[in-house]
């Protein structure tokens, strides 16, 4: 590390680091990186026991192992012990599927990696960031996040913007020369800090800090704790703070009605705790990150890879997607196809002048521009004719002038300034142009081909640097042309985005001629194209309108579709933004879902939600139906739980008021209790019907509640013909009433599943998967044979005569049928769709998910 490095020349950083201008030895790298550890902050590790200790971190959890402690304590030392071991089987289930969860986000972070260019040995390299160490030499480009602290030796017309550590908004230009020792970070012109965003230009320096020791760490540091809540997380809260209340005015009721009727303290205590926890789905937590565990595993084997487990909820929640053009509706695959003069005449004096525009020497140069390549690429012999001529000055592109320029001395000792950029910015630059070049232009334009416009303007002999007032009254050359075909696939992954009811639009900073041509060939339904000046005319109004109305936004600007986003945001749906580019960064932060490509500039992939490992819209299409299936999957457990749950200890309670025992142990309703949670554990790898993908679902509170209220009661209403029955017909006494009602609830809860997972009819209509089946019928098994085995008695079982399952037999087929023609009652009367109205939706979920936006820098 170089102390003060702002306030020592470049050659006294090279010396006091033992670095030059062809970088670092391999060796002497490796030595410095074992020395000082990887160029990180902070990196994603599992770790066990923090896992198993938020196991314990349920206020129930902790009263019931507080009370069983009490009881063994006073005596009751079976139910103690029983209660003992569910807890620990308890805690071992959700532990094992917690670290289950966290080895899939592990993954997914090992597989995004962020990489830049170093000088090694001599020779430029691109290695992952975390390798660098100090004393190497970095090169720096357009859209990268600087990888670590460097002192620049080499700038040209480089911007940073460092407002993650100075809140600055605008960018910071740069420069070499050293500066007092007491300038303040903001003013360390010099200098290029981790974190920040290269705005514009190129440089190159020396790294003088890396990881915890960069400016940085500090700011790391403080974003070391748990990352904020997201729409789908805040939803499980609510979801567990409607049972919380429910599971209170049960235990309020039960403690009363026991101590009336002179039953034991501890006792009553333990059932009412017993009964807390019944109606509290203890592998929430567990079949939720099963289920996003399990979709990360299929999403990532689909090529997409979330930053973190919960926004599988928000990829399935999409309405509209706005994404770019080039690469996700064409091939991505630039070839030049022609250099043309004004008048659309063939002429290789105009791509010279392209070639010399360029930044770089030569296609191995060329700061991975696509353009720039591919016109190496197809320059051909003409190539040969820019050795002849000297480089004096290089302006790199930006995304405001959206041009470049480089001066240039030609073999007759002339020097030349050579702008390329886009049409429009060229021809306003230009003096003298005639009508020829427009019809060129419009000829190009309709046949969907890329256009590059090149002028030039000779210079003074002692001009060596560029500036805006040079990149005027220039000279029309000609026109580049290139093309990027519709991609093959497109069209069919279109059409299965429509078939999710996502609506597509385009924003691309390309000519809104070949964008429109690119959406028709596509088959696209379009609403109209507008470009980036009409946009600037309209009022928010305006704006708004023609966001929602139009499908193509052309030669729109950065800040243009950060607008466009939240236009489209106003009416209550959930926008994503598809985008690789730094000026994608705005849109990404801004959109509900941000979703960039693993290709992606570093400040693209550091500003998304979703990365995709293949730009494909088709790619994306499954994400979201994976995300949907998710979703639905794990409201299907959360029906359950309402319903069977609420069903099961709303009898418990009304029995153990008229009883004259109570009607199952505390140890008993634990147990079954884990039985059935076990058995939802399937949940997640269960088949979704096709109309529960087609739009997207919410959480919606009260749609649950009204389903609990609905279909639990049900469950209440066999519960107690059951008793009746046991009462009545068998003459049951308390151990032989509770083991059978403990069969019979835990029969009748966990069959059910089959029927609330569907509004189909189950099995003929909407098959479940094999391993919810097997679930299902194992812990059926298990609960019917417990009362003979040895366990028995510990557990307080007896023997059931034959009768009673004969009688439990009529009583699962009542209730199955019971539930089917409810479910045909509720569905035909209810609005169930989990959804606010639109504009409420809204406005929470930009509300939730503008928290979350930003967590750790890893």
């Amino acid at each position: 590390m170089v102390a003060h490095a702002w306030a020592a020349t470049t050659s006294d950083v090279t010396s006091a680091l033992e670095t030059g201008p062809g970088g670092l030895t391999s060796a002497e790298a490796a030595a410095r990186l074992m020395r000082d550890g990887p160029n990180a902050l902070h990196t994603v590790h599992v770790r066990p026991l923090h896992i198993l200790v938020n196991q314990f971190r349920s206020a129930l959890m902790v009263l019931l192992i507080a009370t069983a402690i009490l009881a063994f304590a006073l005596g009751d030392r079976n139910d103690a012990v029983v209660i003992g071991i569910i807890l620990a089987a308890s805690v071992l289930g959700g532990f094992v599927n917690e670290y289950r969860a966290a080895k899939a986000t592990e993954a997914l972070h090992d597989r995004v990696h962020h990489s830049t260019t170093v000088i090694r040995d001599g020779t430029a390299q691109t290695i992952d960031v975390t390798g660098l160490v100090v004393g190497d030499v970095v090169r720096l480009v357009l859209g990268q996040l600087v990888p670590a602290d460097i002192r620049l030796t080499e700038v040209t017309d480089l911007d940073c913007n460092e407002g993650v550590l100075t809140g600055e908004s605008t960018a910071a230009a740069k420069q070499i020369d050293p500066l007092p020792a007491d300038t303040p970070l903001a003013d360390r012109t010099n200098c290029a800090y981790m974190g920040t965003v290269v705005q514009s230009g190129t440089a190159t320096g020396i790294v003088v800090a890396t990881g915890a020791h960069a400016e940085f760490g500090a700011v790391a540091a403080g974003l070391g704790g748990d990352p904020p809540q997201t729409a789908f997380q805040k939803g499980l809260s609510r979801f567990s703070v409607l049972l919380l209340q429910v599971a209170i005015v049960l235990t309020v009721f039960i403690i009363a009605a026991n101590l009336i009727l002179g039953r034991p303290l501890v006792e009553s205590l333990l059932f009412a705790l017993a009964i807390a926890v019944g109606i509290t789905p203890q592998l929430l937590p567990a079949v939720v990150t099963t289920a996003l565990a399990a979709g990360s595993r299929r999403l990532a084997a689909a090529k997409v890879l979330v930053k973190r487990l919960v926004a599988i909820e928000d990829l399935g929640d999409i309405d509209i997607l706005l994404t770019d053009k080039t690469g996700t509706l064409t091939e991505g695959q630039i070839s030049l196809i022609g250099a043309l003069a004004p008048d659309g005449r063939p002429d290789d004096d105009v791509l010279l002048t392209g070639l010399l525009a360029t930044d770089a020497a030569d296609t191995q140069s060329s700061s991975g521009n696509e353009l720039d390549t591919a016109l190496w690429r197809g320059a051909g012999p003409v190539a040969d004719r820019v050795t002849a001529y000297h480089r004096i000055a290089t302006r790199p592109f930006d995304h405001v002038r959206q041009m470049a320029s480089a001066i240039s001395a030609g073999p007759d000792g002339r020097h030349t300034l050579a702008v390329k950029g886009a049409p429009e910015r060229i021809l306003e630059r230009c003096t003298g142009t005639g009508p020829e070049a427009e019809e060129t232009l419009d000829r190009l334009f309709a046949q969907g081909s890329r256009v590059v416009a090149l002028a030039t303007r000779e210079m003074p002999a002692t001009q060596t640097t560029i500036g805006d007032d040079d990149e005027r009254e220039l000279t029309l050359v000609g026109f580049l042309v290139f093309l990027d075909q519709p991609k093959k696939s497109a069209a069919q992954s279109l059409r299965d985005l429509d078939n999710l009811h996502i609506t597509v639009k385009v924003a691309t900073g390309d000519n809104v001629v070949v964008a429109d041509k690119v959406v028709a060939d596509l088959g696209m339904t379009s609403g109209g194209s507008i470009t980036g000046a009409e946009l600037d005319r309209l009022d928010d109004e305006e704006f708004t309108r023609a966001a929602r109305e139009r499908t193509v936004f052309a030669r729109v600007t950065p800040e243009q579709k950060a607008r466009i986003v939240s236009a489209l945001q106003t009416h209550g749906q959930s926008v994503a933004f598809l985008g690789d580019g730094v000026n994608d960064a705005l849109a990404l932060h801004r959109a509900d879902v941000g979703i960039s490509v693993d290709s992606a500039t570093d400040v693209a992939k550091d500003s998304a939600d979703v990365v995709l490992l293949e730009k494909d819209l088709g790619v994306l299409a499954r994400g979201v139906a994976e995300g949907r299936r998710t979703f639905a999957n794990t409201i299907k457990y959360v029906q359950m739980s309402a319903s069977s749950n609420f069903g099961n200890m709303f009898s418990a309670a009304g029995a153990s008021a008229v009883l004259p025992f109570l009607p199952m142990m505390p140890s008993q309703i634990l147990l079954n209790n884990l039985l059935y949670d076990s058995s939802q554990l399937a949940i997640p790898s269960d088949r979704v019907d096709a109309e529960a993908l087609r739009s997207p679902s919410h959480w919606d509170i009260a749609a649950i509640r009204r389903f609990m209220v609905f279909f639990g009661p049900i469950s209440s209403l066999f519960d107690f013909l059951t008793f009746a029955a046991l009462i009545k017909i068998f003459h049951a006494q308390a151990t032989e009433f509770h083991t059978a009602w403990f069969v019979e609830s835990l029969a009748t809860q966990i069959l059910i599943v089959f029927a609330i997972r569907t509004r189909r009819i189950p099995f003929f209509r909407s098959r479940p998967s094999a391993l919810l089946i097997a679930a299902v019928g194992i812990v059926l098994v298990i609960g019917v044979v417990l009362p003979f085995t040895p366990l028995a008695r510990p557990l307080g079982f007896e023997a059931l005569p034959v009768s009673f399952y004969v009688f439990l037999l009529v009583m699962v087929i009542g209730y199955l049928v019971v539930v089917e023609l409810a479910k045909h009652v509720y569905y035909s009367t209810a609005t169930f769709r989990p959804q606010l109205p639109p504009r409420w939706r809204g406005l929470q979920h930009r509300l939730e998910r503008r928290s979350s936006r930003f967590t750790a820098v890893a």
